[in-house]
């Protein structure tokens, strides 16, 4: 095996370009030289964490050192391109270190909801995951792998048990048959050194196949590495990756370990750069080396989409057609094409999708990508979800008319539809209102939970009267009030939480029970209270003015939440969305009284508390310094 001393500069990311390598291949890289930090901080991360590497729980608390890292100004810069200003931390989720060892990992897509909860997965750039690397890290340690170019192709999940927990799977069979449990390196390893270093194990067989398996185009794999002390890697939420096995001498494992901090990023405000440095979609990618002039146009149309709506938040025009092309015909063939069956042209009917939507004739892409909505196949509705939200708001009367639907995949396209694209009309906000509460589907429900935040997010970045919001406040408060937690569904069916089955009464995973059930915290759930939580951590990132008369109610339901609730994902996104409240930029002259009152309790309630996501408080505004004394207060 060739070992490369480092990776060429042109591969790592600038915050001017970053937005046409995020949308084409998904992942993009920071350089620890464009961080705006000194190479002292990676040392002292890397040196707090051999200290507490043998704690069961990893966290900033023993590992303070990782919030400057979070409040580095070329992180900033470069996250704030991708999912806009003042961005959110999912609490308490994976936000600690990860060692990598002796064993493999199959391919996935994280849970895009904490701890293998599921939702609607957003092509849109509303999440991101964050690695961080406080050591070198050579191609032997075990460096992060992933499959660019794959974000925007998945696989069914309503029907398929396999993946009804949140992460997405591309060999479920490797952790059926125990290959996962099975050491590839190591000294328990039954492989030779020869095939461990040059990665012919069964175990690399496997993964390689898993990926050239799928038929999707540029079926490629990239592992981070060589990379320098304090490198970043920034990839959408639903990108597939894997944990990767140690190659060297495992002697050395416990002296020059391999550290990695992952973070869940979410937008939080519809902020966009407007003009960006546009990215070559026809060029040899300098990250992974791979010819993107092998892409058709099913493939770039997805990317010139999301490339546009990372800066502008809107579609983009529509493509110029050629003079002899029947525009009716063709929206027949991509039509056809979009009704293709297997895994394996999921790439072909999610960019037939975005072709329609791209087409000069709104009205025959609407028709056409509302026809295959009603299709009774979950990757047909899944294509034509996102090729309607492709439309934008002019395909709100299609979401509308999906939300009346009998059939709950349907109405949960239709909430998630409205989520992404609708204006805050009176009667798309009674809609989702309606669905939040009294849809017999827990999915559905906790789909409408996310929705809501996204639009309300968009809706006052519009500027939205906060009056014509309140009836909308009002239902999401209450919900707040009465939602209910339910004991994990893993504690509940006895098995681990990616075996877990649908019920009666949760069709949806609802996730596992954190690591962190210590205290006052039990292993309980509730997605659609975690997903409301979500959504109020988007809207307290505003000016408390947003909530006209519902300010007071808020601030009581989520102190009420920190002081008595038992979820502690449910605190975490609770303590976020209370601290972005006193935290938002106001003119202290004309703060509301009970923000005033509530800047002056902020300490003690962060004192006070059960337990602290602390990489959440840095990114809700709360001084790194601060949060250090916080820290020392809670310990002593």
């Amino acid at each position: 095996m060739q070992i490369p001393e480092n990776l060429p500069k042109e591969a790592f990311s600038h915050p001017s370009s970053i937005i046409g390598e995020f949308a084409c291949r998904g992942v993009a890289l920071i350089s620890p030289d464009d961080l705006g930090l000194s190479a002292d901080v990676h040392k002292r991360v890397y040196e707090q964490e051999l200290l507490a590497r043998d704690q069961h729980n990893i966290s900033p608390e023993s590992v303070p050192a990782i919030l400057e890292i979070l409040r580095a100004p070329g992180l900033i810069a470069s996250v704030n391109q991708l999912v806009g200003e003042n961005w959110a931390i999912v609490p308490f989720t994976h936000n600690a270190a990860f060692e990598s060892g002796a064993h493999d990992q199959m391919w996935h897509k994280d849970d895009n909801g904490p701890f293998n909860a599921r939702k609607q997965r957003h092509h849109q750039s509303i999440q991101l995951e964050m690695l961080y690397y406080p050591q070198d890290v050579s191609p032997l340690m075990g460096p992060t792998a992933i499959i660019p170019y794959a974000h925007y192709w998945t696989f069914n999940h309503e029907e398929n048990q396999d993946n009804f927990a949140g992460a997405d799977h591309l060999d479920f069979d490797y952790m059926t048959s125990g290959m996962e449990r099975k050491p590839v390196s190591g000294p328990n390893s039954e492989y030779s050194k020869e095939d461990i270093l040059n990665e012919a194990t069964a175990h690399d067989l496997r993964m390689s196949d898993a990926v050239t398996n799928t038929g999707w185009p540029l079926p490629n794999t990239f592992q981070a590495a060589p990379l320098k002390a304090g490198s970043v890697v920034l990839y959408s939420h639903n990108t597939f990756h894997r944990g990767n096995h140690r190659r060297d001498d495992h002697q050395i494992w416990k002296d020059q370990p391999r550290f990695m901090w992952r973070f869940f990023i979410y937008r939080t405000t519809d902020s966009f750069p407007q003009k960006t440095v546009p990215w070559n979609f026809s060029r040899t990618d300098p990250l992974t080396g791979i010819d993107l002039k092998d892409a058709d146009s099913t493939v770039t149309e997805c990317w010139r989409y999301h490339e546009h709506w990372m800066t502008h938040g809107e579609s983009p025009p529509p493509r110029k057609l050629n003079p002899s092309s029947n525009p009716t015909q063709e929206a027949q063939d991509l039509y056809q094409s979009m009704l293709k069956k297997d895994d394996a042209n999921e790439a072909l009917r999610i960019g037939s999708a975005y072709l329609l939507a791209s087409l000069p004739d709104l009205n025959l892409a609407l028709n056409t990508l509302e026809k295959a909505l009603y299709i009774d196949r979950e990757n047909v509705r899944r294509a034509s979800t996102y090729g309607l939200v492709a439309l934008g708001s002019a395909a709100t009367p299609v979401f509308l008319k999906a939300c009346q639907s009998t059939h709950k995949w349907i109405r949960r396209a239709g909430v998630y539809g409205l989520g992404s694209i609708a204006d805050a009309e009176d009667d798309v906000l009674n809609t989702l209102c309606h669905h939040l509460r009294n849809d017999t589907s827990l999915y559905v429900r906790s789909v409408c939970a996310d929705a809501l935040g996204c639009l309300l997010r968009r809706s006052i970045s519009h500027g939205v009267d906060p009056k014509r919001l309140r009836p909308t406040m009002d239902h999401i408060i209450q919900c707040l009030q009465d939602e209910e937690n339910r004991t994990s569904m893993d504690r509940v069916q006895k098995r681990s939480i990616k075996y877990v089955r649908p019920t009666d009464d949760q069709d949806v995973c609802e996730g596992g029970a954190p690591y962190h059930t210590s205290g006052p915290f039990q292993p309980v759930r509730s997605i659609v209270k975690e997903n409301l939580l979500w959504s109020m951590v988007m809207i307290c990132s505003h000016h408390p003015k947003i909530f006209d008369q519902n300010l007071e109610s808020c601030v009581h339901t989520l102190k009420d939440i920190i002081a008595h609730d038992k979820n502690i994902l449910s605190v975490g996104f609770a303590i976020d969305a209370l601290t972005r409240l006193t935290c938002s930029h106001i003119d202290e002259e004309h703060s509301p009284n009970i923000i005033t009152t509530l800047k002056e309790e902020l300490k003690s309630i962060l004192r006070d508390a059960p337990s602290l996501p602390y990489e959440s408080l840095v990114s809700a505004g709360v001084e790194v310094k601060d949060i250090l004394d916080l820290i020392e207060s809670r310990t002593t």
